[in-house]
């Protein structure tokens, strides 16, 4: 495992030094910026849609980053033949394809964990004014209500940054898979319909409840193959709901969540995660093992 880790680490680095990928970071903080300065006239839930908006936000530059890392060191490697120099030291192909997979997401939990930190200094700018409640005030009961709301959004939004990382985390076990044959300009493409299928896959059992046999077969088959995204988002639980945090003012509140079912619904993903990660790699194993490795095949 040492060899693989050593893989994951060279990985890593190449990945954090792209100029796309400090660029799309950087896009991405500014615009969890400038939407934390600007209102969304939702009657009292500004904070809760900034929220949901921020989630999405950081998920499509660390999803698109993350798919040109996939394709940098692996499938161009393979091409300009620097893979086969990579082959001839003492390593197996699953080491090579196991240690690019786990540095380049590791690269991704970097890049939400940074845009994670802005969505939360952000959320906390934001809250008291949200609530048209005053920073400047001396009324105890209004300060721990400032606490509390900031608190109750914050502690929410973290079990939603860990889906959004297992969520990339298996369409990049796709795209890893996917380039060991394939360039990004079809990687992407096929990552992101992947992505539309995987989410709009939770409406397939209404949308064939009354249709015939073969319907309700292709629909388990395109369930099947396809991963379930549903299960990584936690918006319902950590975002639309209040949490009732221990000491809070959201104790009593018999509509509010508990943190732990929301961190419990993240480990359940976090194991669906997995082992939908590991079929993928399984078949990007299976492809890159007859791969030739001097560039392009034919």
């Amino acid at each position: 495992m040492y060899r693989t880790f050593v893989i994951a680490r060279h990985t890593f680095f190449e990945s954090i030094v792209q100029p796309i990928y400090s660029l799309l970071l950087a896009i991405g903080a500014a615009i969890l910026a400038v939407f934390a300065v600007l209102p969304f006239f939702t009657l009292g839930e500004d904070s809760v849609m900034y929220k949901a908006v921020g989630l999405d936000v950081i998920l499509l530059p660390v999803l698109i980053a993350t798919l040109f890392a996939t394709s940098k060191s692996i499938y161009e490697e393979i091409e300009d033949r620097t893979m086969l120099t990579l082959m001839s030291k003492p390593v197996r192909r699953w080491e090579v394809l196991l240690g690019k997979y786990l540095g380049i997401i590791t690269s991704a939990l970097l890049a939400i964990a940074l845009l994670g930190a802005v969505l939360v200094l952000c959320i906390w700018f934001r809250v008291p004014g949200d609530y048209q409640l005053s920073l400047r005030t001396v009324d105890e009961a209004e300060i721990r209500q400032i606490h509390d709301y900031r608190m109750m959004h914050v502690m929410g939004v973290l079990p939603n940054l860990v889906g959004l990382w297992l969520q990339i985390s298996v369409l990049a076990a796709i795209g890893v898979a996917i380039s060991t044959r394939l360039p990004l300009v079809v990687n992407l493409p096929i990552v992101i319909f992947v992505y539309i299928a995987g989410n709009l896959s939770r409406f397939l059992d209404y949308a064939t409840a009354d249709r015939g046999g073969f319907a309700r077969a292709v629909a388990e088959v395109i369930q099947t193959v396809m991963p379930y995204l549903a299960v990584f988002d936690l918006k319902e639980k950590g975002v639309y709901a209040k949490i009732a945090l221990k000491d809070s003012i959201f104790v009593g509140d018999v509509s509010a969540v508990t943190l732990a079912s929301i961190w419990g619904d993240a480990g359940m993903a976090f194991i669906y995660a997995l082992l939908y990660a590991a079929a993928a790699l399984g078949v990007g194993l299976l492809l890159f093992e007859t791969r030739e490795l001097g560039g392009a095949e034919g």
